[in-house]
């Protein structure tokens, strides 16, 4: 399948990350659409909205040069989430963010993947400092965080006032 974005192929112990491709858009669909983890943040959107949000994720490879990648399985090719970087219009930083699909939560792909999205964007984008907006209420993304070496002050997010911005410092390349 064709990648729709300029996304390097990124690899780790089990995951592969690799740019957006038509055939993931059924999954990321039902994530947005149903995942108990969206409902339970009240951030479930409708189809036709998930489409566009897909669609956005393509247009951050565009414009920006990085943006979501696809988390698959090395042994399967099973997609098990996203995890990338964004920076939507009026975001004060650039943002490490992640969404595991439903099923795919606790065998620790978030920090693995997001590990290498890390290390990409240090060595290969120059970039010094990332931030997660993570919502007050999300306490395992608030974990992966910290395993990823984040820390918070409690500051609220200016675009999101339900979440804390959470900074990691960037190891030199």
């Amino acid at each position: 399948m064709k990648t729709l974005s300029t996304a390097p192929v990124l690899t780790t112990e089990r995951l592969i990350l690799r740019g957006p491709e038509r055939d993931d858009l059924p999954a990321f669909t039902r994530f947005m659409t149903s995942a108990p983890s969206m409902a339970a943040q009240g951030e479930t959107v409708t189809a036709e909205q998930a489409w566009y949000g897909f669609l956005t994720g393509i247009g951050h490879w565009q414009w920006h040069g990085f943006g979501f990648f696809t988390v698959v399985l090395q042994q399967t090719g099973q997609p098990v989430g996203r995890v990338g970087l964004i920076k939507h219009s009026g975001w004060p930083d650039i943002e490490l963010a992640w969404h595991l699909f439903e099923g795919a939560e606790g065998k620790g792909y978030a920090t693995e993947a997001a590990t290498a999205v890390k290390r990409w964007a240090a060595q290969d984008l120059g970039l010094d400092r990332l931030h997660s907006y993570i919502d007050t209420k999300n306490t395992r993304s608030q974990a992966v965080a910290r395993r990823l070496g984040a820390i918070t002050d409690g500051t609220r997010a200016p675009h999101e006032p339900e979440a804390e911005v959470w900074v990691y410092a960037m190891e030199s390349p």
